[in-house]
This record gives C-alpha cells, structure tokens and sequence, in this order.
C-alpha cells in the first residue's frame, strides 16, 4: 500500500523546534515536533507501507509501536493518506456532496466544524506534539466540546495533556456559548462549558437594580445554554462555577450577603441548584481548584478588571503590536513574573486538572472498588503486638488534632471512602486472633471516627505474602485487580505488591498526602451517595455468607434462602442514578459493556426502555441488582450485580423483560459481546430459551 503527505497539507516551521501542520480542507492545525514534522516530510514522495518502513525507523528515535501508532493518527487526521491526488479530491467532493450544501463554500465551514480540533486560534496554546503524544496507545478516546471564551478555550492543549497523562486520547473541538449547534454536528462523550460573558453584569449595580438577585442574569443564561444543548445531547455537561475573587471594589466596606466576593459565592450555589434540575449536568468548582494553588497568582482581578477572572500569566505573553495601544511604553514586567512565577501557564494546568478529574468521575475511569489497608505502621503507630493497643492516647497529652490526628484522620477518610460504597479490606502479616483482642478503643475515643473489624468486608491477617493474599481477596469479592488500591507503610512491601500485582495501585509513601488522595482522587470518587452505597459493605458481607453456604450446601441451601425478586421501570431519577452505576461498575454479568449516562437513561426510562430487579434474602435487602435498557426488540444492555449470582435473579428479570417486550414485538433479539471479564453471562440467553443466528440471539415471544 502506497502512503503519501495529502495534497492539502501545508508545513511551516516555527521558532524553538515547533512546525506548525495546516490542513486546507478541515482546517486541521497541529503544532508538531521535527521528529514528527521529518515523519510527514518524509511522505512527500509515496511510500510503500509496510516495505519501506525500517528505511524510516533507521533516522528515527522511537520504537515500531510508537511509530505504527504515530502514523496511524496523522492518517486519521487526514495528514497521510493512502490515496492518490486524484482519489483524494473525489473523496472531499463526495463528503461536500454528502452535506448537500448547495453553496459548496457553506458545505466546507460544515465539514471543518464537523472535523474540527483544538481552539480558537487566536487562543490555543499549544506544546509541540511529539510521536509519543501522537503514537502512544492510549486506552480510552474520549471527544469532548468546549464552550467558552479564553478561559476554557486556551486551557485545550492542557486538557489534552493531562488526559493522556491518565491514558486518555482526548480530542477536542472549542466554539463559543451562543454555537450550541455544534453538539448536534460533532459526535462528543462529554461538553465543557466555562465562565459565561454576562458574569460582568453580577458585580453591577445594587442588588435592587437586578430585582433583588444579582446572580439571576447568570443563571437564566446557564439554563439557556445548558437547555440548548440538551436540545441536541445528552451527553454529560460539565459547567464551571466562577472563581471567588481575590480583591473587592471597597475593600472591608464591601459587607454583607451581596457584597462584590458573595455575589460569585451564591452564583456558585445557585449554579449547584439549577444544576441539580437536570441529570448529567455537573458544577466544577474552579474557585476550591484554584484556592488549593494559590488564587493570588492565578486571577488577575487583582491587574485589570473585577469580573475578567483570567491568569495573570496571560499578560507576560501578549503580542507585540497590542503596546501600540500604551504608546509601546509598558512597566518593566519583572515583578510580575516574580509572583507569577517559572509556569505561565499554570492556571490552565490547574484547571485543565480539575476539569479532567471531573470527567474522571463522570465517565468511570479507573474508579476502584476496595481499598486494602495494611494494619501495623499504617492505622496505627508502631506494631500492635507490641504496643498492646492501637494508641496510647488520653485528652491529658494532647487534642485530637496533635500527632494522633494524622491516624485519626486516615481512618476518618476511609469511613468516608465506605460511605461512598468503596469496601474496605485489610492484609497484615500478623496474627488474627491477637488483633481481633487487641484492636479496641476505650471510652474517651471518638469512636465515630475510628475503623473497627466491623469496617472491613474480608480480612488476611496472617503470615502469607500479601501479594497472594491481596490476590485471594480478589478472586473472593470477583473483582478485577485494577479495581483494587492497597495502602502500606512499608516501602519493601509496596514494591513487592508493585511487582507481584502491576494492576493494582500502591498507596502509601507520603503518609501526609493520603488523607487528601483518598478524599480527592477521582478514581475513589462517585456521582451520588445512595442508601445502597453507603450499606454496599454490609451487603458485600451478606453476599460471601450466602457463597459459603451455597458452597456447602448448594441447591438445598439455596432453597433456604427465601429469595424475592421484583422487577419494574423506573422513573425516578435517584434509581435512576443508580443504574448509571451499576453498568459502570459491573464487568462480569455485563452482556454488551454498554453504559448510559442519566440524561440518556432518563430519555429511556420515559420511553418504557429501563428494567430493573431488586432483590432480598434472608440475609438482608441487596437493593437494584439487575438493570436493562431495550432498543425496539432488542436487549441492548443487561447487567446483574456479581453478588446475586447464582441466586437465579436473571431468569425472572429476564422473563419481566420479555413479557413487556411481547406487548408490541413478536421476537426478541440480543446480543453478548465477549470481554475477558464476562464469562458468567455469555449462557444468560441459551439458558433461557434464545437461539443464536448470525451472532444475534433470537426468542419468538408468545403474543
């Protein structure tokens, strides 16, 4: 196969070991590396692909695999192309023709916006793009809208960056607020929308002058946007709150509920209700993002403006000609640098991150399910064994905020974690029977903040490597290992899980920074606390009892068990919330891997699309347990929680669904798409009755 540079491709070298990349067609703009820009150059005349590639490898630094994926992107992008010029031309007429424009000039803005990538120009700002950027295997791609001014919009290449620091391909194409149509003609995962322009009518005036609420011109333009772009996705929508500003118009005078600070305070309140209104919308709270840095020297409402709520960074690295408008006489500007610091750009990098945990949370990347905690050195100080009890502490030497606070604190945060509906296990090479004697707290503890046996869903306390045990926790709760974290103070134990267990994530170098890495990282994060996560540790329990009888007993147990399964379709938006979690987090009873975000499932759910099964026993109520969505006559997604297994749960969901399918349908169709997690659902269909046919599954239903 014969590979060449498009015919449309244009290359301009630029200062400091930059080329900038420009396709005439979409538009494309891409700031390159010389390794990469040599990659592209080196097409100019065809080559033979695969044959001349070791000619290419020989001037390059990179291996085979960056390479291959490198090429790959700059042919996805219409960099490289396996056509001749004549077959390229055809194909962009054929997509002009495809958009029936009948002004071809209009058909070509439709095609660049629909191909579009990065910012607005007069905004990006970009890193050069190396081969690893442009050839690193990533495992997830995401597409993501932007909606905003310079705020938001010069923040793109950092997103970028620091999504593929998380192993995310992010693409990102940028317009403004009042371009919601954009979210109808670019296919997207996700849509940022930033600080909106009418935030500068909030400091305005008295509070009479806007009917009593200065902060209600913002929010009816937010419900605007957010409205328009439900009328077109209903992919989730991230808005950011406003920073809180760092000076104030009158100084101390400025008091009171509507002064120039509280005005952005109930803005970001206000924000929170309204976006609580609609599902799949989310507040990003900028203002704690850029509190936790340092506001000081990220928002320049202390050099220009009250309401602008840029970086001061920006004002280091305007262009020349823009002096013309101070008769080119300007400050020297090394006192801002000072304060500004070595990192321009870091206000985008801060906010490029909690944007980016934002989606984290909301696109379920890398979310864990348990943390394992080692015992001696780590709940507590020392060796339990030989201290004779968790803590020597008594209000006399100290409050609870002296050294003792940093333990107190730990497992505060992990009763938090519990909360949430993260279990929590615990491995320590010890001896159980002496812990279990030992670990308890007298009267004066703050017992509500304190980790007890009762806390942990399992336990391997006991003198086994931990790598095994922490693998045999593993296979007991049926959870991949990358859904596991698992805290040591030990550096010789972390690294012997490190190498042992590559997929689970080690914790626990900086005993100051755990408390916050358990509070904050996304991946310990959820949408929602329900009833069903914050009892998830007491059903988890339920659920090994009953497979530990099952083992012992097996169907003459089971028929002890007294299982009740009902099934509905539900409307409710918090069961609703619920069953977003559910196809997020189930792997093994998952059929198609399909998940749904809220404003998806509520469209459905209005249709009479979504099933769900809740399920009790004599060892409790496990709660929603199973959840479908059905496409006309097909399932196209079921899930079942792994901890009704066995409990033949799907059989009578199964036969819900197919009951309310044979209302309007006389088949029903399927289909399983195999995973390496999910073995235990690919004969949910030939165990009931279904027929395989071309790779779909079929059921005549009785009418």
């Amino acid at each position: 196969m014969l590979i060449r540079r498009s015919t449309y491709v244009h290359l301009t070298p630029l200062a400091e070991d930059r080329v900038l990349i420009v396709h005439a067609i979409s538009h494309l703009r891409l700031v390159v590396d010389a390794e990469v820009a040599g990659i592209v150059e080196w097409f100019a005349a065809p080559r033979d692909m695969p044959g001349d590639l070791a000619q290419l490898r020989e001037t390059l630094t990179i291996d085979a695999d960056t390479l291959a994926g490198c090429l790959a992107s700059l042919m996805e992008r219409g960099v490289l192309t396996d056509l001749d010029p004549a077959g390229e031309s055809a194909a962009v007429a054929a997509k002009l023709a495809e958009l029936h424009g009948r002004d071809p000039g209009e058909a070509l803005d439709q095609l660049r916006r629909q191909e579009g990538e990065g910012a607005n120009p007069y905004w990006s700002v970009t890193t050069a793009l190396g081969a690893d950027d442009l050839g690193g295997a990533k495992a997830h791609r995401w597409d993501v809208l932007l909606f905003g001014d310079c705020d938001l919009q010069m923040e793109a290449d950092f997103l970028r960056r620091e999504a593929a620091r998380r192993n995310v391909d992010l693409r990102v194409a940028a317009s403004f607020p009042d371009d919601l149509r954009l979210a109808a003609e670019k296919p997207h995962q996700a849509i940022l929308i930033g600080a909106l322009r009418s935030r500068h009518l909030v400091a305005k005036g008295s509070a009479a002058d806007h009917g009593g609420d200065p902060t209600a011109v913002y929010l009816a333009e937010a419900k605007h946007i957010i409205e328009g772009l439900r009328a077109h996705s209903d992919a989730p929508i991230l808005i950011d709150g406003l920073p809180e500003p760092t000076v104030q118009p009158l100084g101390l005078a400025d008091r009171g509920p509507f002064s120039h600070r509280n005005r952005f305070r109930l803005l970001n309140h206000g924000l929170e209700a309204l976006s609580a209104q609609y599902s799949g919308v989310y507040v990003v709270d900028v203002a704690a993002a850029l509190a936790a840095e340092g506001s000081a020297a990220l928002l320049d409402d202390s050099l220009v403006g009250f309401t602008h709520f840029g970086s001061p960074g920006w004002m280091l690295q305007r262009p020349a000609n823009e002096l013309e408008a101070v008769h080119g006489i300007f400050p020297d500007a090394a006192p801002l640098q000072a304060a500004v610091g070595a990192d321009l750009y870091r206000r985008e990098a801060v906010v490029a991150r909690a944007h980016m945990d934002q989606l984290a949370v909301v696109m379920g990347l890398g979310r864990k399910k348990c943390v394992i905690l080692d015992l001696d050195g780590t709940l507590w100080p020392g060796v339990l064994a030989e201290t004779g009890a968790p803590f020597a502490w008594t209000p006399e030497i100290s409050g609870h905020n002296s050294y003792i606070g940093l333990y107190f604190g730990l497992h505060e945060a992990c009763l938090a974690l519990k909360k949430r509906g993260v279990l929590l296990a615990c491995v320590s090479k010890n001896d159980e029977a002496l812990v279990r004697e030992l670990w308890k707290y007298l009267d004066h503890y703050p017992k509500d903040r304190l980790l007890t046996p009762d806390d942990f869903v399992t336990w391997r306390v006991n003198w086994q490597d931990k790598p095994s045990n922490i693998a045999s926790i593993a296979e007991e709760l049926g959870f991949a290992l990358d859904a596991f974290a698992f805290v040591d103070d030990h550096p010789v134990e972390r690294e012997r899980v490190r190498q042992a267990l590559p997929q689970v994530d080690v914790l626990g170098e900086d005993p100051f920074a755990l408390r916050r890495i358990l509070l904050t990282d996304p991946r310990f994060q959820v949408l929602n606390v329900t009833d069903e996560s914050a009892r998830r540790t007491d059903l988890v329990k339920g659920q090994l009892e009953r497979e530990r009888g099952m083992a012992a007993g097996g169907d003459d147990f089971l028929a002890t068990l007294e299982v009740v399964t009902t099934c509905e379709r539900p409307t409710d938006p918090a069961m609703l919330s619920r069953v977003v979690e559910l196809f997020h987090r189930t792997t093994q009873f998952n059929t198609t891997g399909r998940t749904y975000s809220e404003t998806e499932l509520a469209r459905l759910a209005a249709e009479g699309q979504v099933f769900v099964a809740h399920c009790r026993d004599r060892f409790g109520d496990y709660g929603l347990v199973a959840a479908a969505v059905t496409e006309g006559s097909e399932i196209a997604a079921f899930a079942m929680s792994c901890r009704v297994i066995g409990l033949k749960v799907e059989q009578t969901f199964l036969g819900f669904i197919l009951d309310a399918l044979a209302d309007a349908h006389t088949e029903a169709l399927a289909r399983i798409v195999e995973t390496a997690r999910n073995g235990p659902v690919r004969h949910l269909y030939a165990d009931n009755g279904f027929e395989l046919e071309d790779g779909v599954w079929r059921k005549a239903l009785a009418t």
